[in-house]
């Protein structure tokens, strides 16, 4: 039977010098805790070993010994207690816009304003001018209409809210005309369906899953028709024999009935719709293959609004590259009908939201996105420097002795369910770590500090530094070569 009585008491440990340094650091009731379950954990292995078992796994047997083990084990406990689940990892997927990541990184600019605000009283809802109460729906309003074409915005928490906002404030009670190729559910179980029944809105379908034509909306136009919307197929494609009317035919024939049209355009593309010359000012043609293309193909804002489209939905988190935001474009009139809806104090943002989207915004207009934006500046990185990147990283991992390394022709994608199928090319590090499977190794890599994020390409770990940031490469290099 061991001896217990080698465990001091949680007061005496609490008298140790590098305990109470500990206990100011982390608290009172946190140290108290920890030494708690660590002399309960020391006790239970205490008790389950014999006296040769002890020795051999290295078990304190004499008091200095326990308490040296204890101290030793407490900063660690204490690290793990405090660490918050949400944490930065280093992504080197690949995946621009990675939902499970966090989507878009934020702007250096966007993250100071968020900073400023948030640290100080703002004018959230003051107008500085009256020296009276103001409106917070009006922050981003102008600077999203000047690059946009639309009269007035509004901003609530994502694009989901958007689009159920606009649907019952626009269309509770009445009838709302969808192609059945456009009733789509996409992450989270967002269904087209479902937000219409909890908008009070009424579905009515038209068209086929692979043909609709603007006589199909025509003959379901009736006096209960309240919107004509049309929805971004933006995480897959209907290929083949297939048809849909453009935004411009849509519009006549809501302009014919007097039904308004609107739009759940998801990605928030801004930057096709500007002028790339200025965004994309200092890349050389070629650099990045498609680029243009890829930009001018994916529906943007601008387009929508010229066409003469009512109401734009869209997020600040893809394309765009901002927080998580939805953002509602359009006309003044409609508009004013969804800043009174009841939903929209539900789905509000805050200032935080604000700080971060109107910075984003200025880095467009100021035409500055392509370097300071992160979603832009990784669209847009030539494929010569992410492959100079990753052989200079190949080269400190050979150098260890423990890794093999390939730099190989690969494909980055967009992400964020925008842009279905299309992607752009890259140049991938693909590792192997001798003596451990792809799988082992993709799991080491993802319990390193901080977590790197990679994926399994043809039996080996592969990484993408078209997402990994600049000032992460010496950091990714550090923690990859410990692992030798």
């Amino acid at each position: 039977m061991p001896d217990f009585r080698i465990i001091p008491s949680i007061e005496q440990l609490r008298q140790r010098t590098r305990v109470r340094e500990l206990q100011e650091r982390y608290g009172h009731m946190a140290v108290v805790s920890a030494l708690r379950e660590e002399t309960e954990a020391l006790r239970q292995r205490l008790a389950v070993s014999s006296p040769s078992e002890r020795e051999k796994d290295g078990l304190p047997g004499a008091v200095e010994d326990v308490i040296d083990a204890i101290e030793s084990a407490l900063e660690p406990r204490l690290r793990r207690m405090f660490q918050s689940s949400l944490r930065t990892v280093i992504n080197a997927t690949g995946v621009i816009i990675h939902t499970n990541l966090g989507r878009a990184p934020l702007s250096a600019a966007a993250v100071a304003h968020v900073a400023e605000v948030a640290q100080r009283y703002s004018t959230l809802e003051y107008d500085i001018g009256r020296g009276d109460r103001g409106s917070r729906d009006t922050h981003a309003e102008g600077n999203l209409c000047n690059l946009t074409g639309a009269e007035s915005a509004v901003v609530v928490n994502n694009c989901a809210a958007a689009t159920m906002l606009m649907l019952a404030a626009l269309g509770a009670g009445r009838e709302v005309v969808v192609s059945r190729g456009e009733l789509v559910e996409i992450g989270g179980g967002f269904r087209v369906p479902d937000i219409c029944a909890q908008s009070g809105a009424v579905l009515r379908e038209v068209g086929t899953t692979n043909r609709t034509r603007a006589g199909d909306y025509a003959a379901a136009m009736t006096s209960r028709t309240a919107l004509i919307l049309r929805v971004h197929r933006s995480n897959f494609r209907i290929e083949g024999f297939t048809e849909m009317p453009t935004l411009d035919e849509l519009v006549e024939v809501g302009r014919r009935f007097g039904v308004p049209v609107a739009e759940d355009l998801g990605s928030g593309n801004i930057v096709g719709g500007l002028s790339l010359s200025t965004q994309l000012a200092g890349l050389r043609v070629g650099e990045v293959p498609g680029l243009e293309a890829l930009l001018r193909g994916e529906p943007t804002v601008q387009g929508s609004i010229a066409a003469g489209v009512d109401v734009v939905c869209v997020s600040g988190d893809k394309l765009l590259g901002g927080p998580q935001a939805g953002i509602i474009l359009g006309r003044r009139d409609l508009l004013l009908t969804i800043r009174h809806h009841p939903l929209m104090r539900v789905l509000r943002v805050d200032k935080m939201t604000y700080a971060a989207l109107t910075a984003t915004l200025v880095e467009y207009a100021a035409g500055r996105a392509r370097e300071s934006v992160p979603v832009v500046h990784m669209l847009t990185r030539a494929v010569s420097e992410i492959e100079a990147r990753a052989r200079w990283l190949a080269a400190r991992l050979e150098a260890t002795g423990y890794f093999d390394t390939t730099i190989m022709d690969g494909d980055s994608a967009i992400g964020g369910g925008t842009t279905p199928g299309l992607t752009l090319p890259t140049r991938l590090l693909a590792l192997t770590r001798h003596g451990m499977t792809a799988n082992a190794l993709e799991a080491s890599l993802r319990a390193l500090d901080p977590p790197v994020i990679a994926r399994i390409e043809d039996g080996r770990v592969v990484l993408d530094l078209r997402t990994v940031f600049d000032d992460e490469d010496d950091t990714l290099a550090l923690v990859l070569c410990g692992l030798g």
